[in-house]
């Protein structure tokens, strides 16, 4: 079976990486890759054996509605068969980050919170998922018709887990992603033809903070794992919160 696939947060870390991964599939047909950043030539995939015309990368911004209104002339009538969504954002106060390079929690506490970042955060994490998803919900459902069944993963964070929150602070980070993990969940019952996973990477090098944290695996390693999850996706897991290894996060 040959795939049209979109990755969003293309140009970086684990976007950039899954988008690498399949470029080297034989059954990949075609991938949309989304950033709002610009994305790296081409010769960055010469060592997977990259298929000139494979690749097609439109710059836009998740949290816009216009560009996104633009899907139909991206892709026309093309049926999408797996979505990978890894934009996001961090959630911490710049002022903050800037004072005290290195300490994350340091920029998320009760006392540092303000409403641009949690608004911002929740603009990028929550409505970016939920308009990605909206919009190119026709090609999936086309990929749908075709008995090919879509998948939609989407990265979250166990940060997004309300039951394992013993640590506190992260107000942005961790509600927009319950808010993520909500919005996915309605989707996995309102639109029963395509198959939705909220996955949790791991804690990764993946630039989404300025420095390395502790304990953090490189995005090599959590793609691999994630890459079997997403190919043991079956019906009876949509609408699921996993870790990389495929075992069940409580909400």
């Amino acid at each position: 079976m040959s795939q049209t696939i979109l990755i969003t947060g293309a140009s970086s870390g684990l976007g950039l990486a899954f988008t690498k991964h399949y470029t080297s599939q034989p059954s990949t047909r075609t991938i949309i890759a989304v950033d709002h950043e610009r994305f790296p030539t081409e010769n960055y995939f010469d060592d997977v054996g990259y298929t000139p015309g494979l690749l097609h990368f439109h710059r836009l911004d998740i949290t816009y509605s216009l560009d996104f209104e633009i899907v139909p002339d991206l892709i026309g009538d093309t049926p999408v068969h797996l979505i990978i969504h890894c934009a996001g954002i961090r959630g911490l106060v710049p002022d903050i980050v800037e004072e005290d390079k290195g300490d994350v929690a340091a920029a998320e506490t009760l006392e540092v919170m303000d409403k641009q970042t949690m608004l911002k955060t929740f603009e990028t994490n929550t409505w970016g998922t939920f308009n990605v998803i909206r919009s190119f919900l026709p090609n999936l459902k086309l990929a749908a018709k075709e008995n090919q069944q879509p998948k939609v993963i989407i990265l979250s964070s166990r940060m997004g887990s309300i039951s394992s929150n013993d640590g506190g602070g992260g107000y942005a980070y961790r509600a927009s992603k319950a808010a993520l993990n909500a919005v996915v969940k309605s989707f996995s019952v309102d639109v029963p033809d395509v198959m939705f996973l909220l996955l949790h990477p791991g804690r990764v090098e993946t630039g989404l903070v300025q420095w390395r944290e502790e304990g953090a695996i490189s995005v090599e390693e959590s793609v691999r794992d994630c890459l079997k999850v997403i190919e043991g996706l079956g019906r009876k897991e949509s609408g699921d919160f996993v870790d990389r290894f495929g075992e069940r996060i409580d909400w």
